[in-house]
């Protein structure tokens, strides 16, 4: 029975997972580590405030656990070495360099830390594949094992994330389903069965579905593409409205109340972001390529192209309007978190729709409710630096974009709205009226459907 759980990896799956692991199973210690050592501080600082991340119900779950059998440590060799079971959470991003560059998962912290896991064990371990992995990953996992500890057993076991950030809590307590994916030995099925004790604590377990380990690789691959396509397909749908006068929310509508579809993620919007959409499609691309799959990696790679087509466009319409309509090229941004609820700003789209205005000599006010400004400059500053940009180049951009307080503060005197994140704060605020009675009378540029269909001529929303 495993006693002693290690998480290496203290991020936006990691943290929330563990604390609803620990929450649930007093009798289980549970030690999160990671190598960043300013990320364990955040997440031992008394001020719950200050976690690393933002997450709806975490910042209770933490104060219920924490220092009672949730511990962030910054000792992951001790941490190993006293588990009894290992969950993977580390970064999985797509490769900058090499072979499979801009297409595959870059796999150098998966390998390292089975390494380390292999060096500092002194016992048996259950590995657990948390992060998002290419499909026979667990094989290279078992191998890079076995390389470096031949004394002890390891079973390595899939057992992917369906966390949607914003709601990850809620997703972990009412999940859809539990994946787990051993194999198909008597050691590896009874590894499986931990797992799942551990799991029946709180989920039913019908809801706890038990597959081979490649099944479940590819299952987390499978499922992030197929919710990306909806995404891509209704925005496909949102330029074709705007050409022929039909409106993409009765669109939806109407073919979301097609039982055989459904409504969830048909919500024209400027695309989507995070950290696993693209990442994980593009991995997708690269496996099916790998194959000789050329038909089905075009297919998929579709999805991307119209994902940066919408973002685009979205740049494009606010870089027309402002040429056309006046000479003072100020933008306020409002949303910097590529969805609700959450501090991540990973591929957000307001990065790109910035980075463009920026570079066509647009200064920009910019307010997220929960990124901070260091954040904010930061991914600018990166994104530049990607496409080649020098230093004194990307600083004098950056010049250019001021971080407001408060929305307040982002649209006063602002002639010119782009709403990119669709946080309460924005939905809930009166558009109409402020165009209205505002003497600048703003244009505003909806791209995520926070003033829903709501028709004005200073007022631009996608596929309407």
């Amino acid at each position: 029975m495993v006693s002693k759980i290690c998480c290496i990896g203290a991020g936006y799956v990691g943290g929330p997972t563990m604390a609803v692991i620990a929450n649930e199973c007093p009798h289980i210690k549970v030690v999160v580590v990671d190598q960043d050592k300013n990320k364990i501080k955040s997440w031992n600082n008394k001020s719950l405030n200050e976690l690393p991340i933002y997450e709806p119900g975490l910042k209770e779950l933490i104060k219920n656990t924490r220092n009672k059998n949730l511990f962030f440590s910054e000792d992951i060799d001790k941490a190993i070495n006293d588990s009894d079971m290992i969950f993977m959470a580390v970064n999985t991003p797509t490769k900058k360099t090499g072979k499979g560059k801009g297409f595959a998962a870059d796999l150098s912290s998966v390998e390292a830390c089975a390494k380390r896991i292999a060096l500092k064990s002194k016992s048996n371990k259950i590995v657990i594949e948390k992060s998002t992995l290419p499909v026979r990953t667990a094989e290279k996992i078992k191998e890079v094992l076995k390389k470096f500890n031949k004394k002890n057993d390891f079973e390595v076991i899939s057992n992917p994330e369906f966390l949607a950030e914003g709601t990850a809590i809620e997703n972990l307590y009412k999940s859809d389903r539990v994946l787990i994916g051993g194999e198909n030995t008597t050691s590896g099925k009874k590894a499986v069965n931990e797992l799942v004790e551990i799991y029946k604590n709180w989920i039913p377990q019908s809801k706890i579905l038990k597959t081979n380990v490649w099944s479940s690789e590819l299952a987390k691959l499978a499922s992030n593409a197929m919710l990306a396509q909806r995404i891509s397909s209704i925005n496909s749908f949102s330029v074709i409205c705007e050409r022929t006068g039909a409106s993409i929310q009765e669109i939806s509508r109407a073919i979301g109340m097609d039982t055989r579809i459904g409504p969830k993620f048909l919500e024209s919007s400027v695309g989507f972001g995070g950290s696993c959409f693209k990442k994980d499609i593009l991995n997708l691309v690269y496996i099916a390529r790998f194959y000789n799959l050329n038909e089905v990696a075009d297919y998929w790679h579709g999805v991307v192209k119209i994902n940066s087509y919408q973002m685009l466009r979205f740049a494009q319409t606010i870089n027309d309007n402002l040429t056309e309509n006046t000479n003072k090229k100020v933008v306020s941004i409002l949303g910097w978190a590529f969805k609700k609820n959450t501090n991540d700003s990973r591929e957000s789209p307001s990065i790109y729709v910035s980075a463009y205005l920026l570079e066509r000599e647009v200064s920009l006010k910019v307010y997220d409710p929960m990124v901070p400004t260091n954040r904010i400059k930061s991914d600018l500053k990166n994104y530049f630096v990607s496409k080649g940009l020098k230093i004194n180049q990307v600083n004098k951009l950056l010049n250019n974009c001021l971080v407001c307080n408060s929305l307040k503060e982002a649209i006063f005197d602002s002639l010119h709205i782009a709403i990119l994140t669709k946080w309460d704060e924005f939905e809930n605020f009166n558009w109409i009226s402020h165009i209205n009675n505002s003497k600048c009378k703003p244009f505003v540029f909806d791209g995520v459907n926070v003033t829903k269909n709501k028709s004005h001529s200073n007022l631009y929303s996608l596929g309407n």
